[in-house]
């Protein structure tokens, strides 16, 4: 009877202690919530060769448009490794819009790379796009959906 009292004693002092070790209601905001930049790239519909275009990209934390990045830099290459564009810090219109404006001397599938940051979010976001008319081969590789972006670089902020 004795191994049954000192069995049960010990349940209830261990209930006890382990019910004083409560969680806190909030400790959900002891942890940092995670606000990821989002970039939306607006690319115009035609390009042309020789014409000046503007490339766009929208950014936005926490569901509002964000108008003082760190940085936001674009980088254009030729899809066949054949034109390589310097990075560009982009231009601020405002209202979370950032640009820059660039004339295409060839036609040809082009791949453009926004490198953007913010409150320590950064982010790299891609898009093709179409200058002019396509080779045969370019054809072939976006309808085959292979992206050989020949991009043997990398960049770091």
């Amino acid at each position: 009877m004795n191994k049954k009292r000192c069995i049960l004693l010990i349940v209830i002092i261990s209930t006890l202690f382990l019910s004083a070790c409560s969680l806190k209601q909030d400790v959900e905001k002891l942890y940092k919530e995670e606000a990821p930049l989002q970039a939306e790239i607006i690319i115009p519909n035609n390009f042309s060769a020789n014409e000046q275009e503007m490339i766009k990209v929208i950014l936005t934390q926490k569901g509002k448009r964000v108008e003082d990045a760190d940085f936001v830099h674009f980088e254009i290459w030729k899809q066949d490794g054949s034109i390589k564009y310097s990075m560009e810090e982009a231009k601020e219109l405002g209202n979370g819009i950032y640009s820059i404006s660039k004339d295409f001397d060839h036609d040809g599938l082009y791949f453009v790379k926004v490198h953007a940051g913010h409150n320590g979010s950064i982010i790299m976001p891609k898009k093709q796009f179409v200058v002019g008319e396509l080779s045969e081969s370019e054809l072939d590789s976006l309808q085959k959906g292979t992206q050989n972006e020949n991009e043997g670089h990398e960049h770091h902020h």
